[in-house]
């Protein structure tokens, strides 16, 4: 399978000379790169590249076999949590230490804008292989249960099934929030429960289909329990799709949970994803999937607090004023608002995931730092990312370089696994979801240490919600019927449902709905679509 890549990478352009010529000639620029130099706050970036077609290489999923397993650094063990999963995405631990596995699938209503797209499709589904075995149901969230915490599973069922492209989580006041691909509901949920039978409450809608490009909407909860945190990734790479289609994308949701009501708190971030507050200082963070298709080295995906307000530069420039010449029309004042991220993790690793490790009862080398799933690369012509890696902190921030941990999803050109969503369980052990290989592995302290109570993912501050009990329920509308209920007329949201995109302003023609312009401002935050079917 050594020239597997290659084979796909011709096979799927084939018909089309000047691209296979692209392809043959693309020079080493990704194997002779030092990948290194674009992890930390200063991330070396070289000048973009324009392709015809993109750098393909991709790892044909082919499942862990002969009780294979990921491979961790001396001091730690691994072992599988959880086999037999259909496509874990994230993990979350509850109060009582119980893990929720988040399976699910996307819901596959893309539309294919460019000619390129149909063969970047046909690639990606030989990467997002089923991992071996018999297919099995996705879009679920599954209960395991540890009961004498000795780091193995006891106790599995089915929490939730049918849901529409889930993802993240929360849990506060004996509810369960999910956020669907299209919004985030509500559960009745008391811990120690093995089954969900009452139907959700609606808090709010997400953007959704028709073409939800980036369908995963993560979730966190504030500190002081109050605000839910939800990602929303961009409808495009670069808005090939039209700005109208990015409205409220590329951004990450402030949503009441009381009352749905929603705001965009920071905006220009393509998609993010892995939303954590660190426990030390209750800032949130978030890791994002930056830009595609301007050359194997740009540009480098990233981790980055996330300032109220903030504008992180897409689509029109990437690590602060680093203009993205492809966009057109060119907005120099909203390069002028964008700000760099934190850290950058370097191009293409495709980070999906991220926890602290400040509650973990992992050794001193992990005490103070965010364990980072990365996917892995697609647009490159040498691998990178296909593991989890370590960025120790100081003093709330990143500082140097971010070190391997979980390793070995790679065989040559084939992948076992690919790493998604991160977490810490009720034992203070890290679990990684691997979605390739259908399996929830568990890394912990080689000499058996595990913390003295189960710490939750939701880590709110004493009696944080005692203001906000489960009653808060009775305010947000039936789910089943979201299409007679605007699930904010009862709030007091911060801004209107034109909201601008952080830091924009509407245009004189947009505000005075000329129909030359064609409505609204293509930057503004439309008012987003309910759901058009009860979930199942």
């Amino acid at each position: 399978m050594r020239n597997r890549s290659s084979f796909l990478r011709a096979s799927a352009l084939a018909g089309s000379t000047a691209a296979l010529l692209m392809v043959a000639g693309c020079s080493d620029e990704s194997t002779n790169f030092d990948v290194s130099q674009q992890i930390g706050p200063n991330p070396v970036l070289p000048e973009p590249s324009s392709q015809l077609v993109p750098d393909l290489k991709v790892a044909e999923v082919i499942g862990w076999q002969n009780n294979k397993m990921p491979t961790v650094p001396e001091g730690l063990t691994i072992t599988a949590y959880a086999k037999d999963l259909a496509n874990p995405r994230t993990v979350h631990t509850l109060p009582n230490g119980d893990v929720l596995v988040i399976q699910s699938q996307g819901p596959g209503v893309e539309p294919l804008s460019r000619p390129k797209d149909m063969i970047r499709g046909w690639i990606m589904s030989i990467a997002h292989g089923g991992g071996g075995g018999q297919k099995k149901e996705s879009n679920l969230i599954t209960l395991l249960r540890d009961t004498n915490r000795d780091g193995t599973v006891d106790e599995r069922s089915d929490l939730l099934k049918g849901l529409n492209s889930p993802f993240g989580v929360a849990w506060i006041d004996n509810t369960l929030y999910v956020a669907a691909t299209d919004a985030i509901l509500a559960y009745p949920y008391e811990l120690g429960q093995t089954a969900i039978t009452a139907q959700p409450k609606l808090v709010t809608a997400l953007p959704g289909g028709p073409i939800d490009h980036h369908w995963t909407k993560d979730l966190a909860l504030s500190p002081d329990g109050r605000m839910l945190y939800a990602s929303v990734g961009s409808n495009s790479n670069i808005v090939e799709n039209g700005l109208e289609a990015e409205k409220g994308r590329a951004a990450i949701w402030q949503v009441d949970r009381q009352t749905g009501a929603a705001r965009v708190y920071a905006s220009g971030l393509r998609n993010p994803n892995g939303l954590s507050f660190n426990p030390q200082d209750g800032r949130l963070w978030a890791v994002v999937n930056e830009r595609d298709e301007l050359g194997p080295n740009l540009v480098p995906d990233y981790m980055t607090s996330v300032q109220d307000g903030a504008f992180y530069g897409w689509p029109w420039s990437y690590y602060g004023g680093h203009v993205d010449q492809r966009v057109h029309p060119q907005r120099p004042d909203m390069v002028e608002k964008a700000i760099p991220a934190d850290y950058a993790l370097s191009s293409h690793v495709a980070a999906l995931g991220m926890t602290f490790s400040m509650n973990s009862a992992l050794p001193a080398a992990f005490a103070n730092g965010a364990f980072i799933g990365e996917h892995g690369s697609w647009n490159r012509t040498a691998f990178n990312g296909y593991k989890v890696v370590y960025v120790p902190f100081e003093n709330g921030k990143p500082v140097g370089k971010a070190q391997d941990v979980v390793t070995g999803f790679l065989q040559g050109d084939e992948a076992q696994g690919r790493p998604v969503g991160v977490g810490i369980d009720g034992t203070g052990a890290l679990l990684v979801a691997d979605d390739a290989g259908n399996t929830v592995w568990r890394v912990a302290a080689a000499d058996g240490t595990i913390s003295p109570l189960p710490v939750g993912t939701d880590q709110i501050g004493a009696n944080a919600g005692a203001q906000a009990s489960a009653s808060n329920l009775q305010s947000l509308p039936e789910a089943g019927s979201v299409g007679q209920v605007q699930p904010n007329q009862n709030a007091a949201p911060a801004a209107s449902t034109d909201e601008l995109l952080t830091g924009q302003q509407p245009s004189p023609s947009a505000a005075q709905g000329n129909a030359a312009s064609g409505g609204p401002s293509q930057t503004q935050i439309a008012p987003a679509v309910l759901p058009s079917a009860t979930p199942r």
